[in-house]
């Protein structure tokens, strides 16, 4: 029999006994063993891991249980704990930290039926755009190897992509899940801040840091988030709140569904094919029954710069703990101040020293109210300007990202990698669910392959069950997401 191309046919298959988890185990080892030199995308694989999960979950199904996640192969994004697992960030100075603890995320999950296949790459402590910033690895598209995945959850958005997980948990602080999901042809969900748990999720930003689901169909994106979701109290930042299954609340079309068009996200800048590509997702999205409305969010323009004072702020206090004294990397000095300064300097890349001092500076005796102060008043105007707008809809449509994948290097300065999350940090400072879902292919004039592009949509807070019933349909009627990058051609090996 065929190995399943979704986590509900996965899961139904072993629930069923048609199919072992530990066969499905053993056939994702062998793809990652075949493509993982192409693509990068785990910084640590865990195939033995994965074959006593499984064996345990074959252990459970024939005992009787049903489990929603039974031998769902499933990829962990490395600033993600996980007993007894090297987890890096992606930095040096946790390069050989083993986690002495599972964030709850994960073990929900695994409880569930998941087999954990590996620890995937990420831009250093989650901070970039493009996964370039990885002190410890190269990911790759998929689509084209010349180009980025998106960051920072690149790693776990190309396993998905290139066959070699069928679920992956990423982190989406600005937009670190929607950006790469786009860029390489899946679904990636941010839920509303404070739905799952960041128990165990190494700090990059608090108030904005948000595990999500990366996966191939909104169906897979509904079921992992209901496994996950829900009060935490090992998180202060959990929402003691009942949460909606969401599974079994997606749709078939969009009748009677508002749907607004930010009139501040124009598409006038964008490039001539990624633009149409747009309008004709807007178009499909009508065509489905969606009355289509304008909306206005005044405070938009403010988002990029907002987010580069609050997220370096947060950053620069959750990553002094980084001393070398209790763990990770540790450069001997003279002295305890010298012992910190050789560490930081050593185990620190360019990008997240650049965001520490930043946020540093921020935070400084004479510059806080100037500010940080000031930032979190624009965030509340933002906030606000989405609850205006969600007067008018139900739903929000708006690019995942301003480009398709680019080439290495090709945005080396700062400002112009920051730019890419335009459109997705204002979502992310006002806590909004948002996903991803593909709507379309373009074909760069630097290329000679098409590559994906991503739909981005946001719901008032709270409102998955709506998000993911809309994402749904019209994944169906586009079917997109449906064409995988020619490395996963034989996502259907026999076991």
């Amino acid at each position: 029999m065929t190995v399943p191309e979704t986590a509900a046919e996965i899961a139904r298959a072993v629930n069923e006994r048609e199919l072992s988890a530990a066969a499905i185990a053993a056939e994702f080892e062998a793809r990652i063993h075949l493509r993982e030199a192409a693509v990068g995308a785990f910084l640590t694989q865990t195939g033995a891991l994965a074959l006593a999960h499984a064996e345990r979950v074959d252990a459970r199904v024939r005992a009787g249980e049903e489990l929603p996640l039974a031998g769902v192969p499933l990829a962990i994004k490395d600033n993600m704990c996980l007993t007894g697992t090297r987890t890096t960030c992606g930095s040096k100075i946790l390069e050989n930290w083993t986690a002495p603890y599972t964030a709850t995320a994960v073990q929900r999950l695994l409880d569930a039926g998941a087999l954990p296949v590996g620890k995937t790459n990420l831009d250093e402590f989650a901070m970039g755009s493009s996964c370039e910033n990885s002190a410890l690895g190269t990911t790759r598209n998929p689509w084209d190897r010349e180009r980025v995945p998106g960051g920072s959850s690149g790693g776990s958005v190309a396993a998905v992509a290139a066959g070699e997980a069928v679920l992956a948990l990423g982190s989406d602080t600005g937009g670190s899940i929607r950006e790469p999901a786009a860029f390489c042809g899946v679904v990636g969900f941010k839920p509303t801040y404070g739905r799952v748990s960041r128990y165990g999720l190494i700090a990059f930003a608090s108030s904005l840091d948000q595990i999500g689901p990366v996966a191939r169909t909104v169906q897979d994106a509904a079921r992992c988030y209901d496994v996950m979701a829900g009060h935490d109290p090992l998180d202060a930042t959990s929402l003691a709140r009942p949460v909606a299954a969401t599974h079994n609340g997606l749709r078939d079309d969009l009748r009677g569904v508002r749907i607004g068009l930010v009139n501040e996200f124009t598409l006038s800048a964008l490039g001539a094919d990624v633009r149409a590509t747009y309008e004709r997702a807007y178009a499909d999205l009508e065509g489905l029954g969606a009355d289509l409305v304008d909306v206005s969010l005044p405070t938009a323009d403010y988002g990029v710069a907002t987010y580069y004072l609050i997220a370096p702020a947060e950053c620069s206090s959750n990553l002094a703990r980084f001393d070398g004294m209790r763990y990770g990397l540790r450069v001997p000095g003279a002295d305890v101040a010298e012992t910190y300064e050789r560490t930081r300097a050593a185990g620190f890349g360019d990008e997240v020293k650049r965001r520490i001092l930043i946020g540093t500076h921020a935070l400084s005796s004479g510059y806080y109210d100037a500010y940080y102060v000031r930032a979190q008043k624009a965030r509340t105007l933002i906030a606000a300007d989405f609850a205006t707008a969600f007067q008018r809809c139900d739903a929000i449509a708006a690019p995942a990202a301003a480009s398709e994948a680019f080439r290495f290097a090709a945005k080396s300065d700062p400002y112009s990698m920051y730019l890419m999350d335009y459109y997705t940090i204002p979502m992310s400072l006002a806590g909004l669910p948002a996903l991803s879902v593909p709507c379309g292919f373009v074909t760069p004039p630097d290329g000679a392959h098409p590559l994906p592009l991503g739909l981005q949509l946001t719901t008032p807070l709270f409102e998955e069950r709506t998000l993911l019933g809309i994402a749904h349909a019209y994944e169906r009627a586009t079917m997109h997401a449906s064409v995988r990058p020619p490395i996963a051609a034989n996502e259907t090996a026999r076991v």
